[in-house]
């Protein structure tokens, strides 16, 4: 019976879980294929992904894609999609994904410490303004040029073993600001008190 996890669990990989007694464990947890409602929130706090791909030959390749929060959607119940912005102009995904539109999205959110990996196939959409429209983030200051979309065949969560957690900087930054500002708040109460003055 094919599964899901078949797509990443070749022969080959599930012999080698069974040589090294893991196989069962795989076996049991099959991947998911629809896009649920947890992946979507998830998806909302991206800002950061891996697109991988191969050439014809299976020469791989892994790009990044960044962006606002949220620059990877929904498009629909098994599609994904983000503006393609202006970059190195090398194009070695739009050219692997031109003979072999297989690929893997790699996303990662270092502050919970989670992890999704997703199988399917992408492809480049160079000429629906509405797509592209519909997919910019609204006020980010960069240049698209194309559509990704990506067809989920699988995806899947990791556990957190061994990611570091690493915090957003405008995060922080809008943390900071809030202590500052209780920080000065408590400070001119603290003088007021030592002046002998109604700290309200």
């Amino acid at each position: 019976m094919t599964q899901s996890s078949d797509i990443a669990f070749t022969a080959s990989v599930q012999a080698e879980q069974a040589r090294r007694g893991s196989r069962a464990r795989h076996a049991a947890r099959p991947f998911r294929s629809a896009l649920t409602g947890d992946l979507t929130d998830f998806l909302a706090e991206v800002d950061t992904a891996y697109l991988a791909t191969a050439s014809a030959a299976g020469q791989p390749y892994a790009q990044h894609r960044g962006g606002p929060k949220g620059f990877i959607r929904r498009v629909d119940d098994h599609t994904l999609g983000f503006a393609d912005f202006s970059g190195n102009r090398q194009y070695v995904t739009l050219g692997n994904l031109a003979e072999n539109p297989r690929a893997f999205l790699f996303l990662m959110d270092y502050a919970h410490r989670r992890r999704v990996k997703l199988w399917g196939r992408a492809r480049a959409v160079e000429d629906d303004p509405a797509l592209l429209a519909q997919l910019m983030p609204e006020g980010y200051q960069a240049r698209p040029e194309r559509v990704i979309l990506f067809e989920v065949e699988a995806w899947d969560v990791n556990c957190p073993q061994h990611i570091p957690p690493k915090l957003d900087a405008g995060d922080v930054a809008a943390v900071v600001q809030q202590l500052q500002g209780r920080i000065a708040e408590l400070e001119q109460q603290n003088a007021a008190l030592r002046a002998g003055k109604d700290p309200a």
